[in-house]
């Protein structure tokens, strides 16, 4: 357990940097969409092609993605049918939202949580298989055509028209996060090892990802209304239950009845679903400018509480 509150440990104090230096005035909010921009085009990319390329196959494509792909599908269209049709948001506000429901902290919090809780780092591998090849892209492939379909007007030429189309088919292919998930992919199926002349650059700017994006939350926190107030508290509350409550028990009820998984294998398949909303979706709601009052409040959120879920799913499951 001393794992989980390391590990939450950094994520405060990073975040508390982020705070002073907004609170002190040696960065404003404009500093807040450079991290932002800087994460999203060019860090994350590096990381997920590091993190993604020495990931082991086998354990990427092991029963765990199966347990993972059913919490993520179950709490994921639940949250849409609400958003929808009972708080009548906005399609992309809808997309950052889920992403709350269902875009686990894996890179930052869940690798020292797996290392140090449960022993091995890759049974992270398979949820964030998940996440960078099926959830972000088609996420962020959606709020593109949104945005552009929103962007286009009533006079628009054929030729403008023709322009905006091909905007919308190639901007989801061409996201630099996608771009770098799908390297990271095709290097751990084949094997192949960038040359370090490349590999070491790619790895030093990867670095620098997680950190960038937890300084730039913290900027948030400091310079934007205290969480709760900006947003529909309800809204926040139904968000946190499926995240923290609803992602966990659906994969953890997948994995020990339909995949047969016990012990260290059904502990860590619940409590990576139970792990808080990442960081990244700050990041998006930041880039594409849509529902970042509501990303910050529910990773806050859901960061707190996922420390005494976290918990009870260790005695919980240790009594199976």
């Amino acid at each position: 357990m001393s794992g989980v509150l390391n590990g939450f440990a950094i994520l405060a104090i990073v975040i508390g940097v982020g705070m002073v230096l907004a609170h002190t005035r040696v960065v404003g909010a404009n500093a807040q969409e450079i991290l932002a921009k800087l994460v999203f085009h060019v860090a994350s990319p590096c990381l997920m092609i590091t993190v993604m390329g020495s990931a082991d196959v086998h354990t990427l494509f092991s029963s765990n993605l199966i347990a993972s792909v059913s919490g993520v599908a179950a709490t994921a269209l639940i949250h849409v049918l609400a958003a929808r049709l009972i708080w009548k948001r906005s399609g992309t506000e809808t997309v950052i939202g889920t992403f709350c429901t269902s875009y686990v902290n894996a890179g930052n919090l869940g690798l020292p949580i797996a290392a140090y809780v449960l022993g091995d780092g890759s049974v992270i591998a398979p949820m964030l298989l998940v996440q960078l090849v099926l959830l972000q892209p088609i996420g962020l492939a959606v709020i593109d055509v949104l945005q552009q379909r929103a962007s286009a007007g009533d006079s628009e030429t054929a030729a403008e028209r023709a322009r905006r189309r091909w905007r919308m088919v190639l901007g989801p292919i061409t996201n630099p996060m996608l771009v770098g998930s799908l390297i990271g992919v095709v290097l751990a199926l084949t094997g192949w090892q960038l040359p370090a002349v490349i590999n070491d650059p790619v790895e030093l700017i990867g670095g620098m990802a997680i950190p960038a994006m937890l300084i730039a939350y913290g900027i948030g926190l400091r310079l934007g209304p205290l969480p709760g107030r900006g947003e529909n508290v309800r809204y926040l509350g139904l968000i946190s239950l499926l995240k923290l409550i609803v992602q966990p028990l659906v994969a953890g009820l997948v994995g020990y009845h339909l995949l047969g998984l016990h012990d260290m294998a059904l502990l860590g398949v619940c409590i990576i679903a139970a792990l808080p909303t990442a960081q990244n979706v700050f990041t998006f709601a930041l880039r594409y400018q849509t529902g970042i009052v509501l990303a910050r409040d529910a990773i806050f959120i859901n960061t707190l509480g996922s420390v005494p879920v976290i918990v009870g799913i260790v005695a919980l499951v240790s009594q199976l």
